[in-house]
């Protein structure tokens, strides 16, 4: 099972929910048996390490995500990955926008929604925002990352 994470610059939401998501997979029953990777829509931050309140925040929870690099989403990424869980709705509507019509492969969809937390879809972007932002977006990555790895335990063990 190979899952990707996305927003838009690759160096808030996606990168701690890849680190977080990665963490709570190698503890689980599941390890070695899922791949995490995130990207971004946008092409701004490619190469760049995650932004470092991400870092920090991450780091503060006992995840560490500091050599992670930005990349950005790719046509391939529909056939590369079995799913694309998306950070909000324009990150998906992108996403899919540029699905080959070949017929790919993967499944898209908000990570929220997908980790089964539907009260409120979208992951908030905390870059413009402060400590409490990062904060918030860490909660709500950690209970998503519950959430998938429950879903994928029920769903995708091998």
């Amino acid at each position: 099972m190979r899952l990707l994470v996305v927003c838009l610059g690759n160096i808030c939401r996606s990168p701690m929910a890849e680190g977080v998501l990665r963490a709570r997979i190698e503890a689980s029953p599941l390890a070695g048996q899922v791949e995490i990777d995130s990207a971004g829509t946008g092409d701004w931050h490619v190469g760049q390490p995650p932004d470092r309140r991400a870092v920090a925040k991450a780091r503060e929870h006992g995840v560490d995500i500091g050599d992670l690099r930005a990349r950005q989403f790719a046509v391939d990424d529909h056939h590369d990955f079995d799913w694309l869980l998306c950070a909000d709705r324009a990150n998906l509507r992108d996403v899919r926008r540029l699905a080959p019509a070949d017929g790919a492969r993967a499944g898209s969809g908000l990570l929220l929604e997908w980790a089964g937390l539907a009260d409120d879809p979208e992951i908030p972007d905390p870059y413009t925002g402060g400590e409490a932002q990062f904060e918030h977006v860490f909660r709500l990555l950690d209970a998503a990352a519950a959430g998938v790895l429950a879903r994928l335990q029920r769903e995708y063990r091998r």
